[in-house]
């Protein structure tokens, strides 16, 4: 089939912006041979291959440049959109979408999910930086937990900046949690709903002791 070129430019705000374009970029494996020059608020992409080959790159360019303004720049709501896979390996952390939503809703943040999407009010540097923290906190206490429980220590202790230990005692001690023998592991003796409200209403007393 005959080999064939074009050329597409892309538009972009800032030296932020095209980082993070030319990130996306490198990981994408595309079928047809591409080469970027740089100019101040612009970058040249002259993609070479055949019609079909072309075609299919520039529209995953043009899909991962959307995507990088979604998640740098907000909507009219204030919202930034992010794709999850994208998160987890920038923060290098396998945290699931439930733990994150709920981790946002206690920081009082805006929130939704939806089909491997977060919409959310917190910016991306942020949100890369308490996504890894989810992940040292689990990586701490995977081996000697359930998942089920697992969704009320992590949104906690990263909420609260607490020790997930901590916080596992603190279930404990509120008879909301204990230590299954035959399974090595700490698990609910409520529901996560029940446990989470009890836990929250717990330390909300701690703070106005305090």
């Amino acid at each position: 089939m005959a080999r064939a070129k074009k050329v597409i430019t892309i538009h972009v705000h800032d030296d932020r912006e095209k980082e993070e374009f030319m990130k996306e970029l490198q990981r994408l494996n595309l079928p047809a041979f591409i080469y970027v020059h740089g100019k101040l608020n612009d970058l040249k992409i002259n993609v070479q291959g055949t019609k079909d080959e072309i075609r299919e790159a520039i529209r995953k360019i043009r899909e991962i440049h959307n995507r990088v303004r979604a998640k740098l720049y907000p909507d009219k709501r204030g919202l930034y959109r992010y794709t999850v896979d994208d998160l987890l390996r920038e923060a290098g952390a396998g945290v699931s979408t439930p733990i994150l939503v709920k981790t946002l809703e206690l920081m009082g943040e805006t929130v939704e999910a939806s089909e491997g999407e977060l919409i959310t009010s917190m910016p991306w540097e942020e949100l890369v930086e308490i996504t890894g923290r989810l992940g040292g906190a689990l990586s701490e206490i995977s081996l000697n937990t359930t998942r089920q429980i697992r969704e009320v220590i992590l949104p906690v202790a990263v909420a609260f900046d607490l020790d997930p230990e901590e916080v596992i005692e603190t279930l404990v001690e509120l008879g909301l949690a204990e230590w299954k023998e035959d399974k090595f592991k700490y698990e609910l003796v409520k529901n996560k709903e029940q446990a989470l409200e009890m836990l929250l209403n717990h330390l909300k007393g701690e703070e106005n002791e305090d």
